[in-house]
């Protein structure tokens, strides 16, 4: 003999025996619900996980912002001091002699930006010397920079910040009215043509200077990023 499942039921507060649910409509109930769970939570780890990447994306975004800034501020406080070079690039690093960010009797500081591995991940790296205020101890302190872009001492590597990783940069001058490759337009005299009486330090400081980024691909952001100077003694729009 079979027996079959008698519906569940209960007593009213009349005494009355009234009829309630089986058993398979309690199960489909739960599977429902359980199904409408899963889809509820997977709704929710999609949303956590949106605004996980919306986060890492402003968090690097400030990063290159900021990085970009301070290089905007290197090129702006570019100092021509005679017997010096005020700016120099070799196809890895770009070395500046530019004003200190201390009191001005504190001399000027060498700085370099270069791309070198670090960690094992090849970074964008800036260096900067302690305060210079003769052309001798400009002169040590610019070999070092170029040192410090190849293969840097502990000591040398203390004093570079990491900024970010960075796949590949390039560099150009604004020279004659058009972009060059910085390579091939180092060793001119940029500016001597257009403004008159600039001593021979001033005058190697191109008109415009742009560096273009490259971010790699799976990161927060990607892709490449622009970002152009214009020499203050030549103004006018170079972009």
């Amino acid at each position: 003999m079979r027996c079959a499942v008698p519906p569940l039921s209960f007593v009213n507060s009349r005494g009355r025996v009234a009829k309630g649910f089986t058993l398979i409509e309690l199960m489909v109930a739960i599977a429902v619900l359980a199904i409408i769970a899963l889809l509820s939570w997977r709704g929710l780890d999609g949303m956590v996980r949106a605004q996980n990447i919306t986060r890492e994306r402003s968090d690097q975004l400030v990063i290159v912002q900021n990085a970009l800034a301070q290089w905007n501020a290197d090129l702006d406080a570019l100092q021509a001091l005679d017997n010096t070079q005020p700016l120099a690039w070799d196809g890895q690093a770009l070395r500046m002699t530019r004003r200190s960010t201390q009191q001005p009797e504190q001399g000027a500081v060498v700085v370099a930006w270069a791309r070198r591995t670090a960690g094992g991940t090849p970074m964008w790296l800036r260096w900067q010397s302690p305060p210079v205020t003769t052309v001798s101890d400009w002169s040590v302190a610019w070999d070092r920079a170029a040192q410090w872009a190849r293969t840097p001492s502990s000591s040398e590597a203390q004093r570079e910040t990491q900024l970010f990783p960075l796949a590949d940069w390039q560099l150009f001058y604004h020279v004659g009215g058009a972009w060059a490759n910085a390579q091939s337009s180092k060793g001119g005299s940029f500016a001597e043509q257009t403004l008159s009486g600039l001593s021979s330090a001033s005058a190697s400081i191109p008109e415009g200077v742009r560096v273009q980024i490259t971010l790699p691909a799976g990161g927060a952001i990607s892709g490449t990023i622009t970002q152009d100077w214009v020499n203050p003694l030549i103004g006018g729009n170079k972009r």
